[in-house]
């Protein structure tokens, strides 16, 4: 690494920085003053860092009280008028507008050590200068206020004295607070009351219930009808309350963790805060292995090299350690407390979501000049990642909402089910059906009297055809579920978080995963090693060992390139055992593998390059190497000519291995020298500093390399992933890998866990910034319907910007998808994206990392899993699992039975409220259409708790097929998806059967019972509580035990409840045998059809699966 600048050295601008000079020079005219004495005397030298004039000058759109303002100089200022010139600031002292500095885009400058300009002296300069007259009418409060644009704008921040001088004219950032709730307080009621009356199932009950204040409209007792919608909104305020609070006390958690943080008051230097405490411009400790709290600069790190580690899975995704480089001019300093009294100030660019991008700089002011260093990606330390080696001082750039970590995050949203909306629609039909009804009823009394408050009656009476039962059985269901789920010891370690949606996991279409830690274990393993004429497999690594030691061997040379080129650190943890960490996890499986050079220069892999390098000098004899490594994509077109690198990277890629290329080049000293000059001028540029840097490595290094040999490296796939992707897609699951990672290793793993099948083409998509070419790339896929889709995350932007619909018309047809280098926003955007195109699929989303939070979040049914990546996905999601192959169960055998569960237990649920209704009618009817109610008090409440309610309740352990057949035959699911156990066709289906047995049960009643005509309630009360245990018996596929004591167990109730209901029931006439043979024929005439007629299908047509049973 090369030393750090001197800041005491003297400066020059460079070449280009005069030519700017001289260019601005001639805008401003004759009359400029000079910032320094020195900024003319210095003479251009290439060895020390560039000296910036205008670095002295902060544009007038980064102080606070110009912050959306642009000034431009007013092309009617007359520059050799002095006298219009001349301003008097607030402390008496002349200045003159022509000392005004303009930057390129022709901005205003004002020197970087002036306080910030008062009202009256804004006043004067907008006097003088026309575009800056609106400052003059613009508060600094309102300029600093919460809303201010400086939350969501670039900014400056003053290092060192000039810090202190701000006070209460600093500008006013996000706050660093982690917030995850989806609540406040005031808004908590307001919204969970919203979620649940936009549903026209809950607006309908609200309006049944409020009618019951009307006293014309009362019909039997108020709790009837309040009473169930409040359980129901307690229930769900309950939970939500919970989950919220929970996620309360996470936050509080994250806010409360303390830091360290550089203090010029304290005594020590040093004092504690929480990190929600912290903000732009604080300089902070972070230990090892603790949470970075926000976005900082890394001005500082105990290791010696200025380099530490940091680990970034919390942020993309990946488990790899990555490299972050110290400021050099920050690590030369001799203490911490040095930044305390240092003369700078950083620019930073306006917080975006890029987490692989940052553009600033870091301006040292001394008296010999200023000194600009440029800051890049590799001196941030985003949030939520954790430095993993050494202690850092970071400079707080980002708070709160302006972090990466928190911009690529999207909050969570209250999820509704597919089967809750089906219902939400159905419950509109039952409202018409209600509607009808009532109005039929009025119209064939002839709108007699006041026949509209009659038809309100009506619509009261009727009110149980849609059953606000419907909305606890469904809900205590679903906590059934949720408990068999996490009770399941096949896949322990489930937890069920959103217990709302477990029937979801039985209509997925979708699956969108993450690699690293989802499919794979991210643990690498070195399989193969070829060199052109020889070739090593994972068996004979240790001839490897023997021919090293032979001189002159060609595995010797390879040998030590792969010991020298790589960014692995040894690291030793609390016990002393020793472990490696890596940028990459396949340097980390070919060190392990090889286990007295000086090293002169490094150049990391990047994911634009794909390529690593280092120069080395062989102590014993001077000699000079460059050795490189990289894909092969690249590195072919920089080795020398071979007949055999392109064949071997094939074998090696169909074997599912991530090849890397090693090459080698000698240097002459002269030669190194001239490099490192060129390298050191573009290493200081300002413009285009990674382009100028690259291409004078390209030129003088990456030419004609030695071609050494080829590694193939195996990343370990979680287990029985290849077996469950293959179930998963056999139960007609459309399969989309969404990967931070590169494109080779995402291909390398797509095929390893047949994702990808063996001999099927695949089409790449990669580096497309270009809409038209976009758009031919796609033509040529449509000619390619077999091909599995690889695509990077810049293709994949270029088409969601300019071709998202033809894009999606493409894919939705393809059997695989793979999207590479893609961000977690990405993830989502694709996730809404498929949700769009096709409005009925459900998308399951699973992933481990906190990278795959938006992901999961957007998602119908989000699955985190619990691994090397922590928690934060598990905790973000609704369905936590320990490894990826719990998918398949949780989806075929789960997801199956909740589903169809569901869907049978409320369709029963409005059966019998249809049926009670449609008896209702016809007891009107034939008593002169009057609105009085059948059934009042406790045989209306009865009905629909203690004399059904377990026995239809019963039916949440109903299952239609074994939990083997499930699992073997994955087909079956594709019927699940269809969604035909819940649809209008059995809807009607149910219509009719409640119409039948309604009126069957009444019709039979008064004709059976004619000479017993005052006792027609109890009568045909009895016939339908005995109808509807016949009717659950009836739709049990496999008897539980729960099932048989259910059954018995209301006939017990509902029998002793008849000595209990005198005023119901005539015990002594119940008692009689003519009451039970009645009972009994009214019964069998209304269900013993319908068993009839399922007997005579199931013969004539038995579903698929009873085949598959035997």
């Amino acid at each position: 690494m090369p030393s750090a600048p001197s800041l005491s050295a003297p400066s020059v601008p460079s070449a280009n920085s005069a030519s700017n000079s001289s260019s601005r020079a001639s805008r401003r005219g004759s009359a400029r003053r000079p910032l320094s004495a020195h900024s003319s005397t210095h003479s251009h030298s290439t060895n020390h860092p560039v000296h910036n004039h205008s670095a002295d000058m902060i544009p007038l759109r980064t102080l606070p009280s110009v912050t959306s303002v642009s000034a431009s100089r007013s092309s009617d200022a007359d520059p050799n008028d002095s006298n219009n010139n001349n301003i008097i600031d607030d402390n008496g002292s002349i200045d003159n507008i022509n000392s005004i500095d303009y930057d390129d885009s022709n901005n205003a400058l004002l020197p970087i050590h002036s306080s910030l300009p008062s009202s009256s002296f804004r006043q004067r300069i907008a006097s003088r200068i026309p575009c800056l007259a609106p400052l003059s009418r613009i508060s600094l409060a309102s300029l600093f206020s919460r809303n201010s644009s400086y939350r969501s704008s670039s900014r400056t921040i003053e290092l060192g004295p000039d810090a202190m001088h701000l006070g209460s004219s600093a500008p006013v950032y996000d706050p660093n607070v982690v917030r995850n709730q989806k609540y406040s307080p005031a808004s908590f009621l307001p919204l969970v009351l919203y979620e649940q009356f936009k549903l026209f199932f809950n607006l309908y009950f609200l309006l049944v219930a409020l009618s019951q204040l009307v006293k014309s409209l009362q019909i039997g007792y108020l709790f009837t009808y309040f009473g169930p919608l409040a359980f129901v909104l307690l229930v769900t305020m309950a939970k939500e309350a919970w989950d919220d609070y929970s996620r309360y006390l996470r936050d509080s958690e994250a806010n409360a963790q303390s830091y360290w943080r550089l203090d010029r008051a304290s005594p020590s230097r040093t004092s504690s805060v929480p990190s929600s405490a912290l903000a732009v411009g604080d300089l902070v400790l972070i230990h090892k292995n603790q949470r970075v709290p926000a976005d900082c600069v890394l001005m500082r790190t105990t290791e010696p090299g200025g380099a530490c580690f940091i680990r970034t899975d919390q942020l993309d995704g990946e488990t790899d350690w990555k490299l972050r480089l110290a400021v050099p001019s920050a690590q030369a300093l001799p203490s911490d407390e040095s930044l305390l009294h240092a003369n700078a100030s950083v620019y930073a660019e306006k917080p975006h979501k890029d987490i692989h991008g940052f553009v600033g700089n870091i301006t040292w002011l001394t008296e010999s000049g200023s000194v600009v260093e440029s800051l890049g990606i590799e001196n941030m330390l985003w949030m939520n990642t954790v430095v993993a080696s050494g202690t850092a001082v970071g400079l707080v750039v980002y708070t709160g909402r302006d972090t990466r970590a928190v911009m690529n995050t999207s909050f969570p949203s209250t999820k509704i089910g597919l089967l809750d909306l089906d219902i939400n629609r159905l419950s509109k039909i039952l409202a018409a059906v209600t509607l009808v009804l009532s109005l039929t009823m009025v119209a064939m009394d002839g709108f007699r009297g006041l026949w509209y408050i009659y038809t309100v009656r009506f619509l009261i009476l009727f009110s149980s055809i849609i059953p606000i039962s419907l909305r606890v059985n469904l809900d205590m269901g679903k906590t059934v579920f949720s408990y068999l789920i996490m009770a399941d010891d096949k896949i322990p370690g489930t937890i069920v978080r959103t217990s709302t949606i477990p029937e979801e996991l039985g209509r997925i279409d979708y699956l969108l995963t993450d690699k690293t830690g989802t499919l794979t274990k991210n643990d690498m393993e070195l399989k193969r090693l070829h060199m052109g004429t020889i070739s090593y497999g994972a068996d004979s690594m240790e001839e490897v060992v023997a021919h090293i030691r032979t001189a002159f061997d060609p595995s010797q040379d390879i040998a030590i390139a792969l010991a020298l080129c790589h960014n692995v650190t040894p690291v030793f943890d609390d016990e002393g055992e020793l472990s490696y960490q890596a940028a990459s996890p396949d340097e980390i499986a070919i060190i392990k593998w090889t286990e007295s050079y000086a090293v002169l220069d490094v150049f990391p892999f990047t994911s634009e390059s794909k390529r690593m390098g280092i120069v080395v000098r062989e102590l014993a004899t001077g000699d000079i190497t460059f050795f490189e490594k990289g894909a092969d994509v690249v590195m072919a077109k920089i080795v020398g000519f071979n007949d055999w690198l392109d064949e071997e990277c094939g074998n090696m890629a169909r074997e599912g291995l991530r090849t890397l290329v090693i090459g080698r080049k000698r240097l002459a000293e002269d030669a190194y020298a001239e490099f490192q000059r060129k390298y050191q001028e573009a290493k200081i540029s300002l413009n285009d500093r990674n382009a100028m840097m690259q291409a004078v490595v390209a030129k003088y290094l990456e030419r004609d390399l030695e071609l050494l040999g080829v590694t193939g490296v195996e990343d370990k796939l979680q287990d029985d992933v290849k077996q469950t992707l293959e179930l998963l897609r056999n139960a007609g699951l459309r399969i989309w890998m969404l990967t931070g990672d590169k494109i080779e290793t995402a291909t390398c793993i797509a095929v390893s866990s047949k994702l990808v099948a063996r001999n099927q083409p695949i089409h790449t998509m990669a580096r497309l910034t270009d809409p038209n070419e976009v758009l031919a790339e796609l033509d040529a896929l449509q000619t390619k319907p077999d091909s599995a889709l690889i695509i990077d995350g810049e293709s994949l932007q270029t088409c969601l910007d300019d071709h998202a619909q033809a894009f999606m018309d493409v894919a939705l047809r393809l059997p695989v998808i793979v999207c590479c280098r893609v961000s977690p926003t990405q993830k989502a955007q694709v996730t809404r994206l498929i949700q769009t195109a096709s409005p009925s699929a459900r998308t399951c989303a699973i992933g481990d990392g906190g990278n795959d939070v938006s992901m999961i979040q957007t998602a119908h049914v989000g699955v985190g899993i619990v691994g090397k990546e922590g928690r934060q996905a598990s905790l973000a999601a609704d369905f936590s699992v320990t490894q990826f192959s719990f998918l398949a169960r949780l989806l075929l055998w789960h997801g199956r039975n909740s589903y169809k569960r569901s869907a049978k237990l409320s369709q029963f649920v409005i059966h019998r409220g249809l049926i009670i209704s449609i008896m209702q009618a016809v007891f009107s009817a034939l008593f002169y259409f009057a609105p009085i109610a059948l059934y009042q008090g406790a045989l209306l409440i009865g009905y629909a708790t203690f004399y059904t309610m377990a026995p239809v309740f019963s039916l949440v352990f109903d299952k239609d097929i074994s939990e083997e057949t499930a699992m073997l035959y994955p087909e079956l699911y594709k019927e699940l998806v269809k969604g035909r156990a819940l649809s209008y066709k059995t809807f009607f289906i149910w219509l009719m059967i409640s119409v039948y047995q309604g009126g069957a049960i009444m019709m039979l009643a008064i004709w059976l019972f004619e000479d017993e005509f005052v006792r027609v309630v109890s009568i045909s009360f009895t016939a339908l509580v005995f109808n509807e245990l016949l009717m659950v018996a009836l739709e049990i596929s496999t008897w539980h035990p729960y099932m048989i004591y259910s059954q018995l167990g209301t006939v017990a109730v509902y029998v002793g409840s008849m000595w209990l209901l005198p005023s119901y029931f005539d015990i002594h006439f119940i008692a009689t045998w003519t009451f039970v043979w009645k009972v009994a024929v009214i019964t069998a005439m209304s269900s013993l059809p319908l068993y009839l007629y399922k007997t005579v299908k199931w013969r004539i047509s038995p579903p698929s699966y009873t085949k598959l049973e035997g």
